[in-house]
């Protein structure tokens, strides 16, 4: 193993880790705008601040994490040969997860525009698919049970 290589792993694993907090926490800014009351305009805009904020940063967190991703495959051949199924899967997972994060963006302008149909506990359901996925991923690359 070279050293550049370990170098784009772990910038990796700190890019992935940080965008995957952000989606932790965006979920969570809209259980509580759910919740907040119509007539609540001073909280409701200090959580769609802090909303587009976060939503900002996480895109931002994204990029290098998949760029960086993209180097460790294509790069330094992590998950070619044979017995790599693990990899297409978690790719899959990738890919729902960039997704999920695209969805949070379009919540996000529900509700901006005020349109927000969906409650506060289908929120609290929402939130934890990140955990999912991020679970499933990390077993899939530490355990690459295929």
């Amino acid at each position: 193993m070279s050293h550049a290589y370990l170098w784009v792993k772990a910038f990796h694993l700190i890019f992935v880790a940080s965008w995957f907090a952000g989606l932790f926490y965006l979920p969570r800014l809209f259980v509580n705008l759910a919740m907040v009351p119509a007539d609540s305009h001073a909280e409701r805009e200090r959580l769609l601040l802090m909303a587009r904020k976060l939503y900002r940063f996480c895109s931002f967190l994204m990029v290098p994490a998949l760029l960086l991703g993209l180097w460790l495959w294509l790069g330094f051949g992590v998950g070619k040969g044979p017995g790599n199924g693990w990899l297409h899967a978690k790719l899959a997972l990738v890919v729902v997860v960039i997704g999920y994060h695209h969805m949070c963006r379009a919540l996000l302008r529900d509700f901006e525009q005020m349109a927000n149909k969906r409650s506060h506990r289908w929120f609290r359901v929402f939130n934890e698919v990140t955990v999912l996925l991020f679970i499933a991923i990390v077993l899939l690359v530490v355990v690459k049970p295929f």
